[in-house]
């Protein structure tokens, strides 16, 4: 975009009660943020949905004024700002009604690969939410997904770290200005990042720190993202407005049951019950429900094992598959009479163990 534009998309996202559902409109019925800005009043009534408090600030002169010292950060410090409009703004977003107007950028983000997910959860994670999150990544891996979370303590960080540690680019969205990072603890973790992905925000340098900034930051997280998957959450918090977020957007959601009477188990439980997320009980489910497929060369090879021990359950799947030479997960289940969330743990145990493959379709067939 222009200079020009930007000067006067920030200087109209810098407008009080001008969010980015109203700016949105604006543009669109003069054409451009200049456009807006030259607009008469008395034409700007005349839309639909545009009141007298809604635009009685929006000729002080004073947002010009505060654009440009933002520019000068922009420049000064090397940060892309998308225009909602641009072809190289993310796209998922631009499906979104309150997407921001101007996203700023740091770091080396690619979005061309088509593989997004949003990880997030309790700032308190437990061992046990740990140890999902990284046979999450893990699992993952072979289908180089990019991974999304808001760089806060616990499950976010824990995410940032594992995707970098299996070499996925992974990118933080921020409730601040990019002249700043909170926690200040996860300063040492910011390089890494933007090698291996970078920093959201559409906050300015200027604005103010604040905790409401959070809710305003999760709807970047769930709108990047192809789906949103809560590891741990409490009854209340943010990983949940992220999710219910998702689920406004029609993005899939996903969330890992728990115990009822564990305190970080009971919001996941929730999205479960009330029909918000699938319950997710392997790795697996995610590539599964989204349809992700591998090409030949990057499935993983795995050693088959000489003297495999097999469970009763596993033998009667080893059977099943043996009787049909390939089958789906659903028809697995149904011809031996399992659950399928049972029958998907199943087949990632006998994959680890080089019994099974899976295959293109949601098959499976033995090795």
């Amino acid at each position: 975009m222009t200079e020009n534009n930007l000067l006067y998309t920030l200087a109209l996202q810098h407008v009080p009660n001008v969010g980015d559902i109203l700016a949105k409109r604006l543009i669109a019925h003069c054409g451009s943020a200049e456009a807006v800005f030259n607009e008469k009043k008395e034409r700007l009534l005349k839309i639909d949905g545009i009141g007298e408090y809604a635009i009685h600030q929006l000729y002080d002169k004073n947002h010009l004024v505060e654009a440009e010292k933002e520019i000068e950060f922009i420049n000064k410090n090397d940060i892309k700002a998308s225009y909602f409009e641009e072809a190289h703004y993310p796209e998922r977003l631009k499906h979104c009604i309150d997407g921001p107007i101007l996203l700023f950028q740091t770091g080396n983000i690619d979005l061309n690969q088509q593989h997004v997910i949003s990880i997030v959860g309790t700032r308190k994670i437990t061992t046990n939410g740990i140890a999902f999150c990284e046979r999450l990544i893990e699992a993952l891996t072979p289908y180089n997904p990019i991974i999304v979370s808001g760089f806060a303590y616990g499950t976010d960080i824990m995410a940032h770290k594992l995707a970098i540690k299996h070499n996925l680019q992974t990118i933080g969205c921020l409730a601040h200005g990019l002249n700043q990072i909170y926690p200040k603890v996860h300063k040492k973790y910011m390089v890494d990042v933007e090698k291996n992905g970078g920093f959201f925000s559409d906050f300015w340098s200027t604005s103010k720190f604040d905790k409401t900034n959070f809710l305003r930051r999760n709807r970047i997280i769930a709108g990047l993202s192809q789906a949103t998957i809560v590891i741990e959450s409490a009854e209340k918090g943010g990983s949940l407005v992220t999710a219910d977020i998702a689920h406004s957007y029609n993005r899939d959601v996903f969330a890992v049951p728990g115990r009822t009477t564990d305190q970080f188990s009971i919001g996941c439980n929730n999205l479960i019950k009330f029909q918000k997320a699938h319950m997710m009980t392997t790795p697996l489910d995610v590539p599964y429900i989204l349809n992700w497929q591998l090409k030949d060369h990057e499935k993983p090879v795995v050693q088959k094992q000489l003297f495999v021990e097999l469970d009763d359950t596993e033998k009667l799947i080893y059977n099943y598959l043996k009787d049909n030479e390939k089958a789906e997960l659903d028809m697995i289940a149904l011809g031996c009479y399992l659950p399928i969330f049972k029958t998907a743990s199943i087949l990632l145990n006998m994959e680890l163990k080089g019994v099974v493959r899976p295959l293109p379709g949601k098959l499976f067939e033995i090795v």
